[in-house]
């Protein structure tokens, strides 16, 4: 199994490890909805320790797909590097010229010919395509859960308002009803008869009654109230959570579709720079034998000149457009790259001064 194989592997692993966290923590909030629904009391389960489980999981894995990413990057700064060596003549091919440069020309045709050059590129791309599948595939669970814990915090949300009107009738209920025990009270304080008193005494039992029960639902209601709202700020947390690392998950995916782009771009160039380079000395070799050739061979000369001129007029008036491109790429590169160095600050410290193992 090569280094790439088993570093995709580890990701995977940690994805699929990430995202049973995740959907967990997810079901702890339905399950607390539930319970709350049926009435039941809840002790609400998604802690500051649990969430930061999820999210250091969460930092590790991500750490390690962005530490892949860079290694495509190094691959892709080392395409201009075997570019260049087959741009020039080997030792071989060098020493084989002194003697025959056609068949040192051959040699090198031959090597350019059977280059791999495109099994390298398309490697690559292979690379970024599994890469970006398993971003892909974990930027969906995020925003499946999002979705799901949104929808539970809309009907809690109507729950804790309802909840609140509640509480808030039945305080004023209270403060309604202090009045009136107040003057009953001073009634029965001044009243001398017997059979009046005992009558406002009733009345007065009855209120404190009434007005206990109202007291009682008024704490029941606030107890309520104060679960719903701490159901609430946690779901909002773990919602805010998700959108992070959704956010994350798509710079991660942009870099990668922006490296790829930018992977044809260079390969395209460095192509034709390289058959630029051929054409160059064919064009050297006809100048220097040109002199020797006869009447029928330089009207030749002319037409294969004058079918060049065609070809490099073409290739100039293509030149703009290949050109615009290019640097759209590059610019689109840019901001990709900008954007992975800012969220991956420590990963791409780690990666330019080679402090693999390193302590923090």
């Amino acid at each position: 199994m090569s280094d790439f194989e088993a570093q995709i592997q580890k990701s995977q692993e940690q994805v699929s490890e990430a995202q049973s966290k995740i959907t967990a923590l997810t079901s702890r909030i339905e399950t607390a909805r539930q319970k709350m629904a049926e009435g039941t009391d809840i002790s609400m389960d998604i802690e500051n320790a649990t969430l930061s489980d999820v999210h250091a999981h969460t930092d590790l894995m991500n750490a390690n797909i962005a530490e892949l990413i860079m290694g495509l990057d190094d691959v892709t700064s080392a395409f201009s590097k075997d570019f260049d060596e087959m741009r020039s003549k080997t030792g071989m091919e060098s020493f084989i010229g002194i003697f025959s440069a056609a068949k040192a020309d051959s040699m090198r045709q031959e090597r350019m010919r059977t280059a791999s050059i495109d099994d390298k590129l398309q490697d690559l791309i292979s690379k970024s395509d599994i890469i970006t599948k398993l971003l892909q595939n974990q930027l969906n669970v995020l925003n499946e859960q999002k979705t799901r814990v949104e929808s539970n915090l809309v009907g809690t949300l109507d729950d804790r308002e309802f909840t609140v009107g509640e509480l808030e009738a039945a305080r004023a209920e209270i403060l309604a009803m202090d009045p009136k025990i107040i003057a009953l009270e001073n009634q029965i304080s001044m009243e001398q008869d017997a059979a009046k008193r005992t009558q406002l005494e009733t009345q007065l039992a009855d209120l404190n009654v009434k007005y206990n029960a109202l007291v009682q639902d008024e704490q029941v209601k606030l107890a309520k109230s104060q679960t719903l709202e701490r159901y609430i700020e946690k779901g909002k947390t773990w919602v805010d959570s998700l959108q992070n690392q959704a956010a994350t998950q798509m710079v991660l995916i942009n870099k990668l579709q922006t490296d790829t782009k930018q992977r044809v771009v260079l390969y395209d160039a460095l192509s034709k720079s390289l058959k630029t380079a051929q054409q160059q000395d064919v064009a050297h070799r006809i100048n220097e034998i040109g002199v020797k050739t006869d009447q029928e061979a330089q009207t030749a000369m002319a037409g294969i000149g004058a079918a060049t001129n065609a070809r490099m007029a073409d290739m100039l008036e293509a030149h703009e457009d290949h050109m615009v491109f290019a640097r759209k790429v590059l610019e689109e590169k840019a901001k990709a790259d900008e954007r992975f160095a800012r969220r991956f600050q420590k990963i791409v410290e780690k990666h330019d001064k080679n402090l693999y193992g390193a302590g923090e």
